[in-house]
């Protein structure tokens, strides 16, 4: 009998309704104080429950980790306390709800941080481009290279917050490993010029990536935790030569661990997805290549010929909140307004403008 999109499916022990998952989409509304949560946003996530898996906007695990205005955090108390009106909300409607926990590394700028701190990198490399912010529109500045004690810290904080989603009702989280942010430059190979074991070979370039799932599968569980990835996709100024092998690499590093899943964000490459696929072994989430059209109805056939176990949807989802439902009866679908978040969908693009090319803003 055929899989379909609408059949049930065990995530890490926990089961899932359908298929369909709520792509990762930056909204920048975390009112609250210190950059929490709020009950608008419970409202937003609640409604959209129908999804089998809602995955977050990007939430930073630490306060250098934050690059956009108004996105919430999972690192202080206040935080975790905001976010627990979220998930009792999705939970009271009958959701799953992972939090993406999202370091933006260099991509980011002083005026976003408190007094002092800089954004962030494997290297001392500025990105190409410019990130909104409350004073305007703002170049990307050079990062502070991490010392080795300091990545260390870093993967700690992801741990840590991981430990914060849990106690805030979360039933896992995502690890962004994507769309040129702090994993994601690791893994290039023009963000990251570091000559130690943290650089210089595949190997070290995906040995961050590695060991923050390491760290935060030993700290939650490895049932409670995902891990997206954008093989060959150049978003935020980020080159990856030879991607094939370092995705081949990442994907044989990361599958004894045992994660609930894999997340890719799919660029130019769908035989490299197959091969993952079969590298991984674990469930596959699909946000697959479909140009400059959200991912829609007809991609659910990925289901059903076994390209992926779960599709991620990001626009469709802004604008129908009931997605799951509408894909079942074929329709109607309410169109994404592109002019209210300027490509943030499930391509993974923010809802601020930047200067890449109007491409790379299409999902």
């Amino acid at each position: 009998m055929t899989t379909t999109a609408f059949d049930p499916i065990d995530l890490g022990g926990t089961r899932l309704a359908n298929r369909i998952a709520m792509a990762p989409m930056t909204r920048s509304r975390a009112y609250g104080p210190g950059a929490s949560a709020t009950e608008a946003m419970a409202t937003y996530y609640a409604q959209r429950a129908g999804a089998g898996l809602i995955i977050t906007e990007g939430v930073q695990p630490s306060v250098v980790g934050q690059g956009y205005p108004d996105t919430p955090g999972l690192h202080s108390e206040e935080q975790v306390a905001a976010w627990r009106q979220v998930t009792d909300a999705v939970h009271r409607a009958g959701g799953v709800i992972f939090a993406q926990l999202m370091h933006t590394g260099r991509i980011g700028h002083p005026a976003l941080l408190p007094d002092g701190l800089v954004p962030v990198g494997p290297s001392p490399v500025t990105a190409a481009g410019q990130v909104f912010t409350h004073e305007g529109m703002k170049d990307f500045v050079v990062p502070a290279e991490l010392t080795e004690a300091e990545i260390e810290g870093t993967i700690e904080d992801f741990a840590r917050a991981a430990r914060n989603a849990v106690a805030a009702g979360f039933d896992g989280v995502e690890l962004h490993g994507a769309n040129g942010y702090l994993p994601h430059q690791f893994l290039s190979t023009n963000a990251n010029l570091r000559t130690d074991g943290w650089g210089c070979s595949v190997a070290g370039r995906i040995r961050f990536t590695v060991e923050v799932a390491r760290a935060v599968t030993d700290a939650i569980g490895a049932h409670r935790v995902g891990l997206r990835i954008s093989p060959a996709v150049p978003f935020n100024d980020i080159v990856e030569d030879g991607h094939r092998d370092t995705y081949r690499a990442l994907a044989s590093a990361i599958e004894p661990l045992g994660l609930a899943y894999l997340h890719v964000l799919e660029g130019p490459d769908r035989e490299l997805t197959l091969e993952l696929r079969k590298l991984f072994g674990g469930v596959l989430v699909l946000n697959p290549q479909t140009g400059q059209a959200p991912t829609g109805p007809g991609e659910l056939a990925l289901i059903e010929d076994g390209t992926a176990d779960l599709l991620s949807f990001g626009g469709l989802f802004l604008a129908n909140p009931d997605l799951p439902a509408r894909l079942a009866s074929g329709g109607p679908f309410n169109e994404p307004d592109r002019a209210t978040f300027y490509g943030g969908d499930e391509r993974g693009y923010t809802d601020y403008p930047t200067l890449a090319d109007a491409a790379d803003l299409a999902d």
